[in-house]
């Protein structure tokens, strides 16, 4: 499961890396939860656009957007025969860029929270679905990111990590022409040798907290 990220990158770094077009502003974010707006980037004959979408996927047949918080991640094994997420998976696949993410480890009754990022530090891409929900006037993108098995680094903390896309998968997963069978090879653990972990501070937990401090290592001060 992927249930909080950052980015807290510039915007022009990330166009930089990523490739893509964006006419808002974006802020740092260091504790991204469910049913907030992320930076999720579609691709339209080859061009790349950054948009506003709201995590938690809404299939267009639901009432409401209750159901979205059960829908921030999708397991990549079953996503293209789930009802919720085979029509996106087919057509409407996004990247999600992050500069870490959050997973906790569950001792006793305690959870300890623990950041994941690049060896490099650098920005990287989550593999993502969208849709659009409308109901009467009111039309909301919403979008869910996909896990799958762990590597080594995260299965020590949790049997579940998000689907990390290098800058060959990023542009086949965007891709609408990629064949189904090349877009589930993409979802796979991404190399541990290229990633580190490090314990955080309990701030995380509560999505209140949303300063650079909580990205810091536990007792680093």
């Amino acid at each position: 499961m992927c249930g909080r990220f950052s980015l807290d990158v510039e915007l022009g770094t990330l166009q930089e890396a990523f490739q893509f077009e964006f006419s808002g502003e974006l802020q740092p974010r260091y504790n991204i939860a469910p049913s907030q707006n992320v930076l999720a980037i579609t691709a339209d004959g080859g061009r790349r656009t950054g948009n506003l979408f709201r995590w938690g996927l809404v299939p267009p047949w639901s009432k409401d957007l209750k159901i979205g918080y059960k829908m921030i991640n999708a397991r990549s094994e079953t996503a293209a025969e789930k009802p919720s997420f085979k029509r996106p998976f087919q057509s409407k696949r996004c990247l999600i860029p992050a500069s870490g993410y959050f997973e906790w480890k569950r001792e006793g009754k305690e959870k300890r929270p623990f950041r994941f990022i690049m060896k490099d530090e650098e920005p990287f891409v989550l593999a993502g679905l969208y849709e659009k929900w409308e109901q009467e006037e009111e039309a909301v993108y919403t979008c869910t990111i996909l896990t799958t098995s762990p590597n080594s680094l995260q299965g020590a903390i949790h049997d579940r990590m998000p689907v990390i896309l290098n800058e060959e998968g990023m542009e086949a997963w965007l891709d609408k022409e990629s064949r189904m069978d090349e877009l589930k090879s993409l979802c796979r653990p991404f190399p541990a040798r290229e990633m580190r972990m490090y314990e955080v501070s309990q701030k995380v937990n509560s999505a209140k907290n949303e300063t650079a401090e909580i990205l810091s290592p536990l007792n680093s001060q």
